[in-house]
């Protein structure tokens, strides 16, 4: 996926702010840790470390050896890596699958951030993968009473909808795909059958009535890896308690994962016959998503969606 494939490091971003504005920043974040650890930590050197294409990620290493992963955007993101922070450690207290420990977030001069535990990655096996499979399964066992979530929050740089719905079909209708159609259209995007789609929803879930699994939410390929003991990790949450489904249709969005995760993930919880039916459905609201953040031709990968779907 290309479009994720060109953000700024820190370091790089901060040759765009102002000396003080890099100052105030650092200050915050060493106030921001010291505050959460109890330990006062003070700045010894930043290194930039490649992420995604809607925030700036680096690594900060402390006077005391101790290290941390960043990122930071502009002010207007406090809110999302507050979204991020409380869905990790929603994730977290579920004790199956790893997931970084948010630390802090804080503001500083034109700039917010999201202070989080550093995991130094490493290479994977296939028996890891199969632990992947099993302990996402597993994290989808814990669930809820409403789809949604207890607030709204963001996949990428637009908001997620997350108001709480008992019905699958009405929230996955009027709080994923609604607005990112409207949306779409507003950019000139024409989805001519998408109204017929929104109304034909039931008819992909005749003999299936998904329960509310806590999920990731954004769990394509870039937000999952393994510790160098081989541990799977998950990162970049947008979570939501929703159907299951939908986090495995985005981890085959860009490609998937090995057979081996799938399988063990079917081992442990088994896997609606009729999820290759609605595969498509849960991508098509990643890519409207995409094509919202990024245009090009996501919007014409959305329109194939829907025309195959309908």
């Amino acid at each position: 996926n290309a479009s994720y494939s060109n953000c700024l490091t820190l370091r790089e971003a901060a040759a765009t702010l102002s000396m003080e504005d890099v100052k105030t920043l650092d200050q915050a974040i060493e106030a921001a840790i010291s505050e959460a650890t109890g330990r006062s930590f003070r700045l010894a050197d930043t290194s930039g470390m490649g992420g995604g294409c809607i925030n700036n990620a680096s690594r900060i290493r402390g006077t005391d050896g101790s290290t941390y992963f960043i990122k930071t955007n502009s002010l207007g993101f406090d809110e999302a890596f507050k979204a991020e922070s409380h869905a990790l450690k929603v994730m977290a207290d579920t004790k199956t699958i790893r997931v970084p420990h948010p630390v802090a977030t804080c503001n500083g001069g034109s700039q917010s951030a999201l202070v989080l535990e550093f995991l130094p990655m490493g290479r994977n096996r296939h028996s890891d993968w199969r632990r992947m499979g099993r302990e996402l399964a597993q994290m989808h066992l814990h669930v809820d009473r409403q789809h949604g979530w207890a607030h709204d929050n963001f996949i990428g740089s637009s908001q997620q909808i997350n108001t709480r719905h008992g019905d699958w079909i009405t929230f996955y209708r009027e709080c994923r795909l609604s607005p990112q159609i409207e949306w779409a259209r507003k950019r000139g995007l024409f989805l001519r059958q998408a109204d017929t789609l929104l109304q034909a929803l039931p008819s992909l879930f005749d003999d299936y009535n998904p329960v509310p699994s806590l999920l990731h939410g954004d769990l394509w390929s870039g937000n999952a890896g393994f510790l160098e003991d081989g541990t799977p990790v998950i990162f970049d949450p947008a979570s939501y308690y929703g159907d299951r489904e939908s986090d495995l249709a985005m981890s085959e969005m860009f490609g998937g994962y090995p057979r081996d995760f799938y399988e063990a993930y079917d081992a442990e919880w088994p896997i609606h016959p009729g999820y290759h039916r609605r595969k498509q459905l849960y991508i098509l609201y990643h890519t409207l998503n995409h094509y919202n953040i990024f245009g090009g031709g996501y919007g014409h990968q959305a329109e194939g969606i829907i025309r195959g779907l309908v």
